[in-house]
């Protein structure tokens, strides 16, 4: 406690630097904290290229985490220049990258059969705090293409090999995702090689530039890998680091209740959730609780810790006050998911009073920050302005009166993407729930520099920190935080989610959006899930399940008044909305179709 009372008096820079300390200090004291395995992966070039008689090209496809292996000719010698590089301009290696962008330099002298290259170790992300790797491994360094000036004669592919690193046993098959729209396909594929790319660590960390673990980017990440690999250890690794040192800003705290709901939701494992429980509760922001039951922020915490989007210019203009919008709503959903664990520990009484309070304050929180005028809410008690972020929150989190869901689902939509690619997940996730599945689809996909198509235009590889350079001008080009689409497209536009914990029974609710046809494999601990519906030109879905996992079935209904087939044969179903719910629980494979 003295610790955090002696971080609570310092100013965002100082507090940040602190935190900083006390993670070395607590590296020192407890050594290196267990990580998820992680190994190095021999990689081929896609491509070499001659770009000058003493100059080559070679290009990797991707960019990974890694560093190089070469073989030079028997009997080689003399000294090499070798340039990595992950950003590229005018058919070479951009030498003066923008922001934290990586370049090095290696000066090698060959020698022997077979040399390691790597760069010296930036301090950065070399030293602790730093998540550290392997000291047998040398200096990894993210990058895709690389420079060899001095080769003597022709550099052949299997002279130049790249030691990527990743997560051990990744499984390269898992997952899938297919559409009728070629763009989203190529995001996808966006998300699953960013977060592949960016598990060299073992836990998840935030990019390059500090290598270091964040709550708010652990949940995004953890969410996105378990769309590509159901492994839960890599997130539970990340979890305890971060409860033993955890980072500075106000709305990250609770989302490590976030993440015990997830491993819950994903693994069934009460053991792992037990030996947690007792401390999500300091993950409440019960310590700020006014008489009224809302949060309160004092001006040395709205200063430096109601972070509510980042880079600060992603705000929406949002309007700090005492009492706040996002804060509450982030302290709303933890009390909500605790009483959910709660329930599932069978600690009766605490998830009774978990549940009271949350009723209680989301009562109050409704009467002082939603505008009935304007159907929005508020950024805060003592201001009118109503931002993107008070209301895309509000709308994740189940806050917003259900009467005026649709409501605010269609204002957010018409605003656009006027927040981060961290705040994009949440507004994306409640377009999604409430009927704006094809604005959601529109954004992922729109033109402008605030989509991810810009990053594929771009050249990317790995998603980035934020939307563009301008955004944030020393942001990382290496950022799985931006990778939603990975998760989003999966859970919303296939529609597959877990119904109980650990996958047992699942729903099955596909948000088409404009699209024709989707297709993918759901990767789960049970076994993968492999889906299909198109139009054809009513609505139909093939699903496989793995053996002992149940599926309820929601398929949009259209215009359509006509009855649900599950194999050619009518069965139970009622409309409820603008879906069609199948009645009987649907196991091993099956073709449902709405005639």
């Amino acid at each position: 406690m003295p610790l955090l009372l002696l971080m609570q008096n310092h100013r965002p820079f100082a507090q940040l630097a602190l935190t900083r300390f006390l993670i070395f200090f607590g590296f020192i004291l407890s050594g290196i904290l267990h990580a998820a395995p992680t190994e190095l992966v021999e990689e081929a070039p896609v491509s070499v290229t001659r770009l000058g008689p003493n100059v080559v090209l070679v290009d990797f496809g991707r960019v990974t985490f890694g560093n190089l292996k070469i073989l030079p000719p028997s009997g080689a010698g003399g000294p090499l220049a070798v340039h990595f590089g992950e950003a590229f301009a005018d058919g070479r290696i951009n030498r003066i990258p923008p922001g934290t962008v990586r370049y090095a330099k290696v000066d090698v002298t060959l020698a022997g059969p077979t040399q390691i290259v790597a760069p010296a170790p930036d301090k950065r992300n070399t030293t602790a705090p730093a998540v550290l790797t392997p000291v047998e491994w040398g200096t990894i360094l993210p990058f895709r293409w690389v420079e060899v000036e001095g080769w003597p004669g022709e550099l052949k592919n299997d002279q130049i090999v790249r030691r990527s690193a990743y997560a051990s046993g990744w499984p390269a098959t898992a997952a899938s995702f297919h559409s009728a729209d070629d763009v989203l396909d190529r995001i996808w594929i966006l998300g699953r090689d960013s977060i592949k790319a960016t598990t060299f660590a073992g836990v998840f960390v935030d990019g390059d530039r500090e290598r270091i673990p964040y709550e708010a980017d652990a949940y995004l990440n953890q969410l996105s890998f378990y769309a590509c690999n159901p492994d839960p250890a890599m997130a539970r690794d990340t979890f305890d680091r971060l409860m033993q040192f955890p980072t500075w800003p106000t709305e990250w705290g609770p989302h490590l209740v976030f993440m015990a709901y997830a491993d819950w939701m994903q693994t069934g494992d009460r053991k792992w959730l037990a030996d947690r429980y007792e401390s999500l509760k300091g993950k409440l922001l019960l310590e700020r609780i006014g008489a009224d039951g809302l949060i309160r922020s004092t001006p040395q915490q709205i200063e430096r810790g109601d972070i509510v989007d980042w880079p600060v210019g992603e705000r929406d203009g949002y309007q700090f006050t005492e009492v706040n919008t996002v804060v509450n709503a982030f302290h709303l959903r933890a009390l909500e998911l605790m009483a959910r664990l709660a329930r599932a520990l069978e600690r009766g009484d605490e998830a009774v009073e978990y549940e009271r309070r949350y009723g209680a304050t989301r009562a109050v929180f409704l009467q002082r920050l939603f505008d009935p005028a304007s159907g929005l809410f508020r950024d805060g008690v003592g201001t009118d302005h109503s931002s993107l972020h008070a209301n895309l929150f509000s709308l994740a989190f189940g806050l917003v009166p259900h009467e005026k869901r649709a409501e605010v689902a269609r204002w957010l939509a018409q605003r656009g993407m006027v927040c981060s690619v961290y705040a994009a997940q949440y507004l994306l996730q409640g377009l999604f729930e409430n009927g704006q599945d094809a604005a959601a689809l529109a954004l992922i996909t729109a033109p402008g520099d605030r989509s991810w198509r810009h990053m594929l235009e771009s050249g990317t590889t790995i998603t980035w920190e934020a939307w563009d350079q301008h955004y944030k001008p020393n942001q990382d080009w290496n950022h799985a935080w931006g990778a939603a689409p990975v998760n989003l497209l999966p859970t919303y536009v296939l529609g597959v989610s877990p119904r109980t914990p650990g996958w047992s029974e699942v729903e099955i609710r596909p948000t088409a959006g404009a699209l024709a046809w989707g297709e993918g494999r759901i990767p789960t601990p049970r076994g993968p899930i492999e889906i299909r519906w198109d139009r054809t030109p009513h609505f139909r879905l093939r699903v496989s399940l793995p053996a002992g996992v149940t599926a309820r079935i929601a398929i949009p209904s259209g215009d359509d008044t006509g009855k649900v087939f599950v194999d050619g044969q009518t069965v139970p179903a009622h409309r409820d909305g603008s879906w069609w719910l199948v009645e009987p629980a649907i196991s091993g494979s099956a073709v449902i179709e709405l005639r």
